[in-house]
């Protein structure tokens, strides 16, 4: 644990790791409001002492620096305070997605040798320990399970009964170790999405999370006065580095939502003057159509931050129109890299739709057409990123690590774009997404931006289907409002873009699968054309 540069928050103020960061804010804003979560209320010096009493319990549990930690819970004021609790006892965090079922989860924990295991056994119907039981699964490096909502049986300890193990000498451990640690140490494992393929383990080490988490704070000028409604999960990066930890660095108070509900969402930011509210493009549509909207005083609203390949202007447009938000950022980013770009401050409606912006600070990005040669300006290519906040590797997983990340810190992303001559990233798919009809490269997320340019259409998801005489053409699952057919919306996109990008077959659905992260699942969207479940109007 020798010397590191240290990362440097937007104040100028450098912190070396995550627990300095924490202890930083405790001394300047003791009083402040860190969570508000229901009943509970903890100020910056109160989840300062309750982090460490947590990673004290986990120091008598056995934990020692470099062990894994998962979390399996929603959001709430215990994942917070587990979190800091983690990293000040030398551990690695492990969060796992709250979709999961016991079979995913069980994998994510023996892959990671979780050690101790924070959850919840009442969420949305589900009780994770009995999900996790239910698969017959051994996990011998699992030795505690600590629950953090709902009834605890055994061997399982309740919240309390968790911290009632905590001691002097432990708590002293935790000092040292806090101390010890420094910014090359791991901090974090994240599991990709796992939209396509097998979910691969992100080490990402304290240096490389801190640059997300103090970069946030400089793209969206998060403060000591905001009140940050956070609707996206805590065990997705957003959630994580770009909510909690960007908080923390800046001073701000953390309102977790465990579930997203608009009309929740909408009497919180009334009562509780929010400031700042990011999510997916769909929370946005479902606040602007709430039929209830001006019953509410949303007037507080600062700060809106998304990111799709996807998103129409003309949202962004109502966004800007109908609701008070003073900065809207669109940005690109990746479990594996942190937010590579994003839109600022005197961009267009156009230019935050159709593109993620440029490079943040202290990122390169490159695009590579076949061959690894730089592609042409304008010519579609793999987005390669380069950054301070880039992986470390995949875990236990070097093959799989050199595939992605070269000696030079090149990472590729598996995403296809495109660079315009202003400098900005717009991109048009996922490289194993596109897919050729008859000689021409068709790009999905280009297709379904040009379908929501019809007016009865609210979500598009395209896939490329085996044509015997095109090789592929694409088929469009849709979410349409108002009364359109296929073959309608088939006839209008001949008219709106090139012959081989129309969609050959159209199915209207009333809902696009989504992961938790607002991600389509394109794998699930495949298999229902393979099950032959994917009827639709022909062309």
């Amino acid at each position: 644990m020798g010397a590191q540069p240290q990362v440097s928050a937007p104040s100028g103020r450098t912190w070396p790791t995550i627990p300095a960061m924490l202890a930083s804010t405790v001394s300047r804003r003791p009083q402040g409001a860190a969570v508000r979560d229901g009943d509970t209320t903890l100020s910056y010096g109160q989840l300062g002492q309750a982090a460490r009493e947590f990673a004290a319990a986990l120091v008598v549990s056995g934990v020692t620096p470099g062990d894994r930690v998962a979390i399996w819970a929603f959001n709430s004021a215990e994942w917070v305070v587990a979190v800091f609790g983690i990293f000040a006892a030398g551990g690695v965090l492990v969060p796992v997605n709250t979709r999961f079922k016991g079979p995913e989860a069980a994998e994510i924990l023996s892959r990671s040798r979780a050690r101790v295991l924070v959850t919840v056994t009442d969420f949305l119907g589900n009780d994770y320990l009995g999900m996790l039981a239910d698969t017959g699964l051994e996990l011998p490096d699992l030795e505690t399970i600590v629950v953090a909502r709902g009834p605890a049986a055994e061997p399982a300890l309740g919240w309390s009964d968790f911290l009632d193990r905590v001691t002097p000498e432990s708590v002293a451990e935790v000092e040292r170790r806090s101390a010890a640690l420094g910014p090359e140490d791991p901090s974090d494992i994240l599991f990709t999405s796992g939209t396509t393929g097998v979910p691969k383990g992100v080490v990402m080490t304290h240096s490389r999370t801190l640059t997300v988490a103090t970069d946030w704070v400089a793209m969206t000028g998060l403060g000591a006065g905001d009140s940050y409604l956070m609707v996206n999960p805590y065990f997705h990066m957003f959630g994580l580095k770009s909510g909690i930890l960007s908080s923390v660095a800046s001073g701000a108070t953390m309102l977790p939502e465990a579930v997203f509900d608009v009309d929740r969402v909408l009497s919180r930011v009334e009562a509780e003057h929010v400031t700042v509210l990011p999510g997916p493009p769909t929370l946005y549509q479902a606040i602007l159509d709430h039929p209830d909207r001006h019953r509410h005083d949303l007037s507080s609203l600062r700060v809106a931050v998304t990111g799709a390949a996807d998103i129409p202007v003309e949202l962004i447009r109502r966004i800007h129109d109908e609701l008070p938000f003073s900065k809207i950022v669109t940005g690109y980013g990746l479990t594996e890299g942190g937010t590579a770009a994003a839109t600022s401050d005197g961009d267009d409606f156009q230019a935050i739709a159709t593109t993620v912006g440029r490079p943040r600070p202290g990122f390169e990005i490159r695009i590579v057409a076949e061959g690894d040669r730089d592609a042409d300006a304008g010519e579609p290519g793999e987005v390669l990123i380069r950054g301070g906040s880039v992986m470390a590797g995949y875990l236990d997983d070097p093959e799989e690590t050199a595939k992605v990340l070269s000696p030079d810190g090149w990472l590729r992303t598996g995403d296809l774009g495109v660079l315009d001559a202003a400098g900005r990233l717009r991109i048009v798919g996922r490289v194993k997404d596109m897919f050729i009809v008859g000689g021409f490269n068709a790009y999905p997320a280009e297709i379904e931006n040009a379908l929501l340019r019809h007016p009865a259409i609210r979500q598009s998801a395209v896939i490329g289907i085996p044509d015997p005489r095109l090789g592929e053409v694409g088929m469009a699952f849709l979410v349409v409002s108002g009364d359109v057919s296929p073959d309608e919306i088939i006839q209008w996109s001949r008219d709106q873009m090139a012959n081989y990008k129309v969609p050959r077959m159209v199915q209207i659905v009333d809902e696009l699968p989504l992961n938790a992260t607002g991600k389509v699942m394109k794998d699930v969207l495949r298999d229902r054309v393979t099950a032959g479940h994917g009827e639709g109007a022909p062309t």
